[in-house]
């Protein structure tokens, strides 16, 4: 029960700077386990609300999140973002 993953506009330029910044291998990490289960714990996920209601938001280190949209019955996880915190 696998998803596909798909990419924002804002998530590819996100990647950008997240692979510069070393942060590839854990958002690597995170999409092999988001891929598998969107809501596999740990590590622990929270629910967002306002703008990105219905987005799920994970902690990538103290001031990045991976933020993505579960879309299930596509079978598509939606990475909305990747590297700052909410903005």
């Amino acid at each position: 029960m696998s998803y596909s993953l798909a990419y924002t506009k804002q998530a590819r330029q996100d990647a950008k700077k997240a692979a510069s910044g070393g942060l590839k291998t854990k958002i690597e990490t995170l999409f092999a386990l988001i891929a598998e289960d969107p809501y596999q714990q740990p590590p622990p996920y929270e629910k967002l609300v306002g703008d990105l209601q219905g987005a799920l938001s994970r902690r990538i280190n103290l001031q990045h999140r991976l933020v993505y949209q579960v879309l299930p019955k596509e079978k598509i996880i939606k990475v909305i973002r990747m590297w700052s915190h909410y903005e």
